[in-house]
């Protein structure tokens, strides 16, 4: 077997601790010669395809990012670049080329919806579901969200000290694109006093309330907010792309809320928009778990011949879903879910 595999979408940390576990699993197990696709589809448009060794791959499940390198705004099937063309027959005559047997993905919704639609035109393709925000259907946890959590729970943490110093409402925006996970996990381990999640209309006259009582009492107000929260109706859209695959980059609504807030309060309100220090260095090491498992199920998977499949994790079990149902939408927090009953009983849920 000549197995390809490829990056797409964001970075995340985690990903090299895939390809080691795919590569590896699949060069010792089955005997397979594994070449990496460089910059996700973009290498399959381009023909940057490189044969991967065990020792390309051994010392790797530590660092972030990831050595294929990627891209998230080139979809074969909708070129941008080409006024929306589909221009996927190149990357199958990449794949032709090099005589690629299956093509092993990695990457989030996006990147699943690219592979559906490659399997539908008969390549054999498994997924690896990766994304900091979590919001991938049909798994419970996807590699890169412990990572992030981890990041943001530590910069709450620095923001309290300031906070408290000065008696300040201080505001951390996180990523998670239309869904809470991040802002809901990072915000308990981290004591935000506030916490605010798409999937919840924010009561700005509640948080109101909360931040003048903390004030009343010489405390101070931290407040775990998502980049999907709508003030008003309105989402805080930072740029369009109109030739990426998810054309709307959120991003602004935490200063968007101080400027509501400070013209009420006594105290001094300032925002943090911790951006893509959530998706980059080291993974923690539940991530390098995590990421290896999934590898070595997919290559599993390939073994076997089960292509079109997804790796998922349903509690602690690793299983597998169908692309087509992967690419059918995003994971978003429940009303019931045990986290949300938790923020919402210690009173910080708003």
């Amino acid at each position: 077997m000549h197995i390809g595999l490829l990056t797409g979408g964001g970075d995340c940390p985690g990903l090299n601790a895939v390809i080691r576990a795919v590569a590896l699993a699949l060069m010792r197990d089955a005997g397979a010669r594994v070449s990496g696709i460089r910059r996700g589809f973009l290498g399959l448009m381009d023909n940057q395809v490189q044969p991967l060794s065990a020792a390309d791959v051994q010392g790797i499940v530590a660092q972030g990012g990831t050595i294929l390198g990627t891209h998230n705004r080139c979809d074969p099937f909708h070129d941008g670049q080409a006024g929306g063309a589909d221009r996927s027959d190149i990357a199958l005559q990449t794949l032709d080329e090099h005589r690629l047997d299956a093509l092993v993905v990695i990457g989030g919704d996006g990147t699943m919806a690219i592979a559906h639609r490659f399997a539908q035109r008969g390549v054999p393709v498994v997924g690896v579901p990766k994304t900091i925000d979590n919001d991938l259907l049909h798994t419970e946890r996807s590699f890169g969200f412990d990572s992030a959590v981890s990041v943001v729970a530590e910069s709450l943490g620095r923001l309290e000290t300031t906070a408290r110093s000065h008696g300040r409402v201080m505001i951390a925006e996180t990523m998670g694109r239309y869904a809470g996970w991040i802002a809901l996990e990072a915000g308990l381990a981290g004591a935000a006093d506030v916490i605010a999640i798409p999937e919840r209309e924010l009561q700005l006259d509640a948080l109101l309330a909360r931040c003048d009582e903390q004030h009343a009492s010489g405390g101070c107000t931290l407040i775990s907010i998502a980049e999907g929260v709508s003030l008003d109706g309105q989402l805080s859209v930072q740029q369009t792309l109109a030739d990426s695959p998810d054309p709307l980059r959120l991003g602004g609504v935490g200063m968007a809320l101080q400027r509501w807030l400070q013209p009420q309060l006594r105290a001094e309100v300032r925002s943090v928009q911790l951006g893509h220090v959530q998706r980059g260095g080291t993974p923690t090491a539940f991530d390098r778990v995590l990421a290896t498992r999934f590898g070595w199920q997919a290559a599993q998977l390939v073994q076997r011949g089960q292509f079109g499949r997804m790796v998922a994790l349903q509690g602690d079990t690793l299983t597998d879903i169908a692309l087509q149902d992967v690419a059918q939408g995003c994971r978003r927090v429940p009303p019931g879910h045990p986290l949300v009953q938790t923020a919402a009983s210690l009173g910080v849920l708003i």
